[in-house]
């Protein structure tokens, strides 16, 4: 039966309609397909074999978030994948035992002791960051000789490579890949060199901040207009007096286990007997 004048217009605009709609699909499936590789996704992996594919994946997103492309080629240019970071991220084994077995481990004892030595001879710092933060020196002084024996040694691996294995490995790749961008923006405003060395999982200077931790509870302690966690430790021990009251720390509070500042300890390490260590040592050198 031979259609209206008005049938063949509504046939011909619903073809129409269709042809734009599959034209619409057609350019996102092209578009989709135009994007280059390091566009997508970087996937993570439990071995060295990609880590150099992950890398070029990884610049690409950093790149289209606002990571300059002269801050990557730099950062990146002396990356590699760093076995003894995974090999510390599989065997921390000191976090498993009995509170006096860690206390030995540790050095506990000489901590304390020369925490209430150092306590002495820094006064006037101490001072000043607990009227600022209201953080004593007990633990921070327990925090600092623990981390790094006070500065004593602060890491020997390459802090770009540990970051960057951590965030391609499989285990907290989200985690990790946030303390990278972390990393990237502190080579870009020259916090971090991209030489610097320092613990297995990234960790930087005489208190071991990750380096989102830098970026947020950061500060200069010393007066000298730049923050530097590795050769200033009022820039250190102020910087870790911010993260504890940045983690609910309250002036005058105590500190020991069922205390209302316990809980800042808890946001300083997530292992419980790391957390008394500090908590007792802390005590011993504040002479509570």
């Amino acid at each position: 039966m031979p259609c209206s004048r008005s049938g063949i217009d509504e046939i011909t605009g619903f073809f129409m309609g269709m042809t734009k709609s599959v034209a619409r699909v057609l350019a996102a499936m092209i578009a989709t397909a135009a994007l280059p590789a390091a566009a997508e996704a970087a996937r993570c992996g439990n071995d060295a074999s990609g880590f150099p594919a992950w890398v070029e994946a990884f610049k690409g997103e950093a790149a289209a978030r606002g990571i300059s492309r002269a801050t990557l080629d730099k950062a990146f240019a002396n990356v590699g994948y760093a076995r003894a970071t995974i090999r510390a991220d599989r065997g921390q084994k000191s976090f498993k035992l009995s509170l006096e077995q860690f206390m030995q481990k540790r050095g506990g004892q000489a901590i304390i002791r020369r925490g209430k030595s150092l306590k002495q001879q820094n006064a006037a710092l101490f001072n000043r960051i607990e009227a600022r933060y209201g953080v004593p020196a007990g633990p921070l002084l327990a925090i600092w000789g623990m981390e790094t024996g006070f500065g004593g040694f602060l890491g020997k691996e390459h802090t770009l490579s540990a970051v960057a294995t951590l965030a391609y490995d499989c285990r907290r790749p989200e985690y990790f890949t946030n303390q990278l961008y972390a990393a990237l923006q502190l080579v870009q405003n020259g916090t971090l060199s991209t030489t610097a060395r320092g613990a297995a999982h990234g960790e930087i200077g005489q208190t071991q901040f990750l380096p989102a931790n830098v970026l947020k509870y950061g500060v200069d302690g010393d007066g000298n207009g730049r923050i530097d966690l590795v050769g200033s430790k009022a820039d250190a021990l102020a910087s870790t007096a911010n993260f504890l009251r940045g983690h609910g720390w309250s002036a005058g509070a105590g500190y020991q286990p069922g205390q209302s500042n316990f809980g800042a300890l808890q946001g300083w390490n997530a292992a419980s007997v790391y957390q008394r260590a500090i908590a007792i040592i802390g005590a011993e050198i504040d002479g509570n």
